[in-house]
């Protein structure tokens, strides 16, 4: 089964209350929101009266809450090593008994 991905693009401040209720049954509420719904007819005729707000892809399978989280996160692009050990206060290091000679 397919599916319409619809991102919400564009916001709905200012526009009629008959676009704002079209996105409200789409399930978009706020910008760059992404929702899943089944191809149908009926879903084909909403997003045409919006188009100009949203994108639409069609997709083989809808995706989670936690899938599309876990494709948002970024990689680290780091590595965490261990920290070099600290001298105490009170030893002198080398570089400021050679400074002292």
């Amino acid at each position: 089964m397919t599916f319409f991905k619809i991102t919400l693009i564009r916001s709905a401040i200012g526009l009629p209350a008959k676009s704002t209720g079209v996105l409200k049954a789409l399930g978009l509420r706020k910008r760059m929101r992404t929702v899943y719904h089944p191809v149908t007819q009926d879903v084909a005729g909403m997003i045409m009266k919006v188009k100009e707000l949203v994108a639409v892809s069609e997709v083989e399978q809808a995706l989670t809450k936690a899938e599309m989280r876990e494709q948002r996160r970024p990689d680290p692009g780091y590595y965490v090593e261990t920290a070099m050990p600290r001298q105490a206060q009170g030893t002198p290091n080398a570089s400021t008994e050679s400074a002292a000679t």
